[in-house]
Formats: C-alpha cells, sequence, structure tokens
C-alpha cells in the first residue's frame, strides 16, 4: 500500500514511505529494472519505448514522485504530442512542465491529454496543460473514461472528498475512528482535493474498456480497472509490447484499495483483484511503465506478488475476527506497524475495511453495529 502524506504546498521535500515493508526489497529482486537506477530529471525527459518519453515529477507526500508519459503523436494530419497523466497543481510541478514545454517538444503542440484516473497527481493539472501552459499555447481535449471525470468533477466541487470533510468523518467514526481531535482534523480537510486539483476541463473525450486509440501511428488498447479508482484506465501497445499501468500494478508498493463514505457498502478489493486478471493476459516480457516507481519487465511476477499480499492480509483479518469483533480501526495496527497521521490513516482505515468488506461480503465475516454506533466484524 501506499499512503499520500501532504507536506508543503510550494515547498516539495522528498520522505521516505514508512509503509514499504523490509521484505519488498527481496520481491523487487524478481523484477527486471530495465533503466536500473537511471531517472530523467524533473523538466526532462527520457525515451522509456519507441516514441514514448519518461517524465518524472515531484510531489510533497510521502510517495515522493508519479511517472509521467509524452508520445510523439499526428492528429488530423498535424504533428503533436500526447500526455499522459499530469501531476498535481503545484507551482514546481508548473515550472517542471513549462521546462518540457519549452525544450522537449521540438516546438509541436500537445493536442491530447490522456488521465488514468482521477486522483489529484495525475488529474491536477489536466485543466492547466489542456490549455497550453503558463502560455496558453494550445487547445487540447482531456481523454479520460466517464467514471473517473465525474468523480473528478464531484471531488473538485468540494462534494464527496474521500480525504476530509464532515461525512468522511462520519464515515471512519462509524469504523472505530473515535478520536475526536482526528475526527475534527478530519472535518477541516474538506478542501484537500479541490486545492490539489483547482480546475477540471469542462470538456471531454470518452474512453471505455477495449477502446483503440492509435497514438503515434500505434495502436494502444484501453484496458479498464476497477478498485483503485472508479474506471482506471490503462494503455496497452501490443505492437511495442508495452503497458502504461497507471496505479494498477506497480513495482515495490502496492496499490491503495480503500471504501470511503461515498460508497460505504463497498468491495473495492475483489473488484482490484478481479481486475489483476486483465494483465495476467499480456506478454510476461511487456515493459511496464507505472505511475509510480522505475520500469520494469517481471508483469506476471509482480501481480502474482501483489495476490500473495492480499491474501496474506485477508488471513490476517481473518483470524483476528475470529477470536473477536473487530472494526477497521481496530484492523489498522494489524495491517500498519508504525504510528500514523490522519491523512495516513483515512487511507489506512480505507484499506482495512476494503479487507473486511471482502470477506463480510463472500459470506465469511458478519458485521453488527454496537450500542456505540461503531460497526464491528467477527466470523461468521
Amino acid at each position: 500500500m501506499y499512503v499520500y502524506v501532504i507536506v508543503n504546498l510550494g515547498k516539495l521535500q522528498r520522505r521516505r514511505n514508512p509503509e514499504i515493508p523490509a521484505r519488498m526489497n527481496a520481491l523487487e529482486h524478481q523484477l527486471d529494472y530495465v533503466f536500473a537506477d537511471t531517472l530523467p530529471d524533473a523538466g526532462d525527459v527520457m525515451e522509456a519505448a519507441p516514441g514514448v518519453f519518461w517524465v518524472r515529477m515531484p510531489l510533497p507526500f510521502a510517495l515522493d514522485h508519479i511517472n509521467l508519459w509524452l508520445i510523439r503523436d499526428e492528429i488530423d494530419g498535424v504533428r503533436c504530442w500526447t500526455v499522459v497523466d499530469c501531476g498535481i497543481s503545484d507551482e514546481t510541478i508548473r515550472a517542471n512542465w513549462e521546462r518540457v514545454f519549452e525544450s522537449h517538444l521540438d516546438g509541436l503542440p500537445v493536442l491530447r491529454v490522456i488521465v488514468t484516473h482521477c486522483h489529484p497527481d495525475h488529474l491536477g493539472l489536466a485543466d492547466w496543460i489542456c490549455r497550453g501552459g503558463d502560455k496558453t499555447r494550445w487547445n487540447a481535449r482531456l481523454w479520460i473514461s466517464l467514471g473517473e471525470y465525474a468523480m473528478g468533477r464531484v471531488m473538485a466541487a468540494g462534494d464527496g472528498s474521500n480525504a476530509g470533510g464532515e461525512r468522511a468523518a462520519r464515515h471512519f467514526a462509524r469504523h472505530g475512528l473515535t478520536d475526536e481531535a482526528s475526527l475534527d482534523a478530519l472535518k477541516k480537510r474538506d478542501s484537500y482535493y479541490p486545492t490539489l486539483v483547482p480546475s477540471i476541463p469542462p470538456q471531454f473525450r470518452r474512453m471505455r474498456n477495449g477502446d483503440t486509440l492509435t497514438i503515434g501511428g500505434r495502436a494502444w488498447e484501453v484496458v479498464t480497472g476497477y478498485g483503485h479508482s472508479p474506471e482506471h484506465s490503462a494503455l496497452f501497445c501490443a505492437e511495442s509490447n508495452v503497458l502504461i499501468s497507471g496505479d494498477m500494478v506497480l513495482p515495490r508498493i502496492s496499490t491503495n484499495v480503500s471504501v470511503f463514505d461515498i460508497e460505504p457498502e463497498g468491495n473495492p478489493l475483489a473488484l482490484y483483484l478481479e481486475s489483476l486478471g486483465r494483465y495476467e493476459t499480456m506478454p510476461a516480457d511487456a515493459l511496464v511503465l507505472p505511475s509510480h516507481g522505475k520500469p520494469f519487465r517481471g508483469m506476471h511476477t509482480r501481480i502474482a506478488q501483489l495476490r500473495d499480499h492480499h491474501k496474506a492480509r485477508l488471513a490476517e483479518v481473518q483470524e483476528a475476527c475470529a477470536t473477536q469483533p473487530h472494526s477497521a480501526a481496530d484492523i489498522v495496527p494489524l495491517m500498519f506497524k508504525r504510528k500514523l497521521d490522519i491523512h495516513q490513516m483515512t487511507f489506512a482505515l480505507g484499506e482495512a475495511l476494503a479487507h473486511l468488506h471482502l470477506l463480510w461480503l463472500q459470506g465469511e465475516l458478519k458485521r453488527e453495529v454496537g450500542d456505540d454506533g461503531v460497526i464491528r466484524f467477527s466470523r461468521a
């Protein structure tokens, strides 16, 4: 799992993610990191596959970077670029993008902006890039799935952010977060998403699973995944044997899968594990270009690692609930072995609840509301 931790917008700081267990180092050796430790500097680009260029931007979170992608393209006879994912709205990231625009596009415009999903580090600067950055150089279309566009619009309006606000506080209180200071801090975080995603293009081009996009003369298939976000779009090019995986298949860290207030009886972990099957049918030696971490080969190995990870967490949860009823807040210390701040706690609680819900909805656990209003799960 990874956990976003806001530090100081405008002053990007690198922070180590304490949630990455030491055993992941051994698992990493099973993957082939094709560029070893070579990384593009912020504001520079590096060719990762034919016609596909790697842009790496800093983030002010424990997860301290995001990988973005530039693809040489031609649309309606106009030579141009397609951008895949955008970064959060932040002065430092905008300045890095401006450097890319000025120095690495060969004077060509960006005419298509693809966003894999609605989370701030992917959608945050989409409107700004579509409008051509600070100099309004072009007018590009946003390509995104309907589910991600709609959820982004909801959260950008300050209605339904998973990271904070009154409803988020009530949701986590129902699942055992009873500390008043923590709940008060959650209530005050209602501007989290709009700060990082201040605007979203008013129009978009819809992507659906199985669609084929012609980008740079090559066919890229849209592969929809669920669980991490409403309707996540990865892109697979069979000709180049390249998968732009977004957040669905990541090396080193596992994708956050959480139950939030907007879908309080959701089963996102089941959706996520089912979605992994769509990548298992791809060639084992496909080059995976993830949103976080380094490009790698060994996708089937990584998916097996992710399945094993969640299988182990589910076993821990089931064993705990067999002894006595547990709320999601009770489960968090079993899954996360360190003290969490309030922002980390929202994702940790959401992930704990996702594991509880999978077992509950499979009939292996039952849930009951206690006299204190807290939902707890026990052996069925």
